[in-house]
């Protein structure tokens, strides 16, 4: 907690937000969550911060995947062991698009297999932006609140259970989209 107060924690969560979208294997959450709880008045701009660095590192990824597969792409791939899994991104790419990085932008997926998997697909750049600023800022905006608004007593539920709060996130906005796609 004391380091989460240093001055150059900002520039540190800016570091590790950046480089896990594209190679990183530490979620920025491991700095978030006591930055936020140091501070809980900077929760927004923790966040905000965590956000844009965590685009500009995925624009990172999806060059890699776009431009850099057979050199670094590869490496990340197979660092991770996902080759089997990033066949599969392919599929859901051509069937899915813009859904596959809303949904998983948000779980515990590691996030730079989304975004070296959309430069794979050359997925749209600038529709995977939007999905990006979308999908990560509800996440880091969600746990960023959470701590605002609850505090330390929320900090272990978040660690205990952060799939099944994003799991439900997640089942809850698909529903909202098929409520209104089919009964509305």
């Amino acid at each position: 907690m004391e380091k989460a107060r240093h001055p150059k924690a900002i520039w540190w969560l800016a570091g590790v937000s950046f480089a896990e979208s594209s190679f990183f294997p530490i979620p920025p959450d491991v700095m978030l969550v006591p930055m936020v709880l140091a501070d809980r008045r900077r929760a927004w701009r923790i966040a905000g911060v965590c956000l844009i660095a965590s685009v500009l590192g995925g624009m990172l990824g999806y060059y890699i995947g776009y431009a850099l597969l057979e050199s670094v792409g590869q490496w990340v791939v197979s660092l991770y062991g996902m080759q089997d899994g990033l066949g599969q991104f392919q599929d859901w790419y051509q069937r899915y698009g813009l859904w596959v990085i809303l949904i998983k932008g948000m779980t515990p997926i590691p996030y730079k297999i989304v975004t070296i998997a959309s430069g794979i697909a050359h997925f749209s750049l600038p529709v995977f932006i939007v999905a990006s600023v979308i999908t990560r800022g509800i996440r880091f905006y969600l746990v960023a609140g959470l701590l605002y608004w609850f505090g330390e007593p929320i900090r272990a539920f978040i660690e205990r259970r952060l799939t099944l709060v994003t799991t439900v996130f997640v089942v809850a906005l698909v529903g909202g989209f098929v409520v209104i796609k089919y009964v509305i």
